[in-house]
């Protein structure tokens, strides 16, 4: 089976085939990660970002669009859109599990060997951390089953909350 690694640190610096980004329906960027990848990619992003809701609209929780990486060391970035917490009563674990499923089908569609996520929808979008490192986990471990085309799959957390709670539930990886 694929190889998932955790890391405590800045995903934008990684070497890695694609980095996910967590971004929001718009992919005009914002805060947190979404931010960080905007910055260090350079405008290049933005532009392939607005070219891409030009097309499609938005791009709605639980769904990804793949673009390239700017200036990041990765080829491709996926924007995948997470849900907010709105209390557990509006589907938002199965569209945070759709968001990482739906990154791991694009990565086979483009042959992404290497693929490194942040923790989605956990920091302003209010997701619980424990529990939205259940479904991250789950949904990679199942996908990868199927897949072992993917290589590699690595957590990035930037914060020691997340790095912990990651930690301890990845200990048997």
């Amino acid at each position: 089976m694929p190889k998932i690694e955790l890391l405590k640190g800045d995903i934008t610096k990684l070497q890695v085939d694609a980095i996910v980004n967590a971004a929001n329906s718009s992919l005009m960027g914002g805060g947190g990660v979404d931010g960080a990848i905007h910055r260090a990619a350079g405008p290049e992003l933005l532009e392939e970002c607005k070219k891409i809701i030009a097309r499609i609209g938005s791009c709605p929780p639980g769904n990804a669009v793949i673009t390239g990486a700017g200036k990041l060391e990765c080829k491709y970035v996926i924007h995948s859109v997470g849900p907010i917490w709105r209390g557990g009563f509006y589907n938002e674990s199965q569209l945070l599990r759709q968001a990482y499923l739906n990154s791991l089908k694009l990565a086979m569609d483009y042959q992404i060997k290497t693929i490194a996520f942040p923790n989605i929808s956990t920091g302003a979008y209010g997701f619980p951390k424990e529990l939205a490192s259940d479904i991250a986990i789950s949904a990679v471990e199942e996908f990868l089953k199927e897949n072992p085309e993917i290589e590699k799959v690595i957590f990035v957390c930037f914060d020691e909350e997340n790095y912990q709670i990651y930690k301890k539930k990845l200990s048997n990886v």
